[in-house]
């Protein structure tokens, strides 16, 4: 889990290098590299690619996308660790979406740790004028569509096979990424076309050690370490971006992680209290 989130942040150092190239070209380039890793993954396995259940496939890539889109843009144009602490209330709205799309109800004491990190989320923005309003909400909707992409992921466990649904996703990423380009295309020059290449490697590597640490652990137990991933933006932001927080951002910043992570551990809680009536 440390090498995914290490990954991620790498990758977010080049998204933002980038900034003078529209997001949604970046989401292209990312998302031709890792459907060449798909295939070079699915290679000799018979695996249908078009999966079984198409539509909930597509609009989990359609989901995917978006998030991808909008966190992409919001990291190019305010702080890295604003930007980056924003993509971390996507478990928040995963549980909430899952009552409607799952039927999973939320308990009540994890609503307070919402709340908390909601209200350090609107810490964050405050009144600086280093983060406009439009990219505090672009960072936000990040948020939500990865959660909608979470659920329906979930749901497509049991009938997909874990490759064909992370291909299928950049093939939609691919195609809305063509039409974009289409109108709007920015020509790579020098170091870009290493780093939008790194952007997706570095993409791959993150989800295959993710995918590793949540096979080989409890989620409660390596999704925490998950959040080192802001102390890495925090860090690079300072060294790459010469950016430094101000005592208001980093206390939201904290509100954000702390309320996440007392929701996660409550809910390892719960369900070890479960486990204990179950066996009774």
């Amino acid at each position: 889990m440390f090498v995914s989130a290490f990954s991620f942040s790498l990758m977010n150092i080049f998204i933002k290098q980038l900034s003078h190239l529209p997001a949604m070209e970046i989401v292209f380039f990312r998302c031709v590299v890792s459907a060449v890793a798909c295939l070079v993954s699915l290679r000799g396995k018979e695996v249908n690619l078009l999966g079984n259940h198409r539509l909930l496939l597509f609009l989990r890539g359609a989901s995917g996308t978006t998030a991808l889109f909008f966190f992409f843009l919001t990291i190019q144009n305010v702080p890295l660790a604003s930007g980056v602490t924003l993509s971390y209330t996507s478990p928040i709205w995963t549980t909430i979406l899952a009552i409607f799309i799952l039927n999973e109800p939320v308990k009540g004491l994890q609503w307070i740790f919402y709340a908390i990190s909601f209200c350090g989320v609107f810490v964050i923005k405050g009144f600086d004028s280093n983060f406009p309003t439009i990219y505090f909400i672009t960072g936000l909707s990040a948020a939500f569509f990865s959660g909608v992409a979470y659920n329906l992921v979930r749901s497509l466990k049991e009938s997909e096979h874990p490759i064909v649904i992370v291909f299928q996703f950049q093939v939609v990423g691919i195609i809305a990424g063509f039409i974009y380009i289409l109108f709007d295309w920015k020509t790579p020059v020098g170091w870009d076309w290493l780093m939008l290449a790194a952007t997706g490697i570095l993409t791959q590597i993150g989800q295959v050690f993710l995918t590793k640490a949540l096979q080989a652990e409890a989620v409660g137990k390596v999704s925490i370490i998950n959040y080192t991933g802001i102390i890495y933006a925090i860090f690079f932001g300072w060294l790459v971006f010469d950016e430094m927080l101000t005592l208001q951002e980093l206390a939201g910043i904290s509100l954000v992680i702390g309320g996440v992570i007392l929701s996660i551990i409550y809910n390892k809680k719960q369900a070890v209290l479960v486990d204990e009536e179950t066996l009774g």
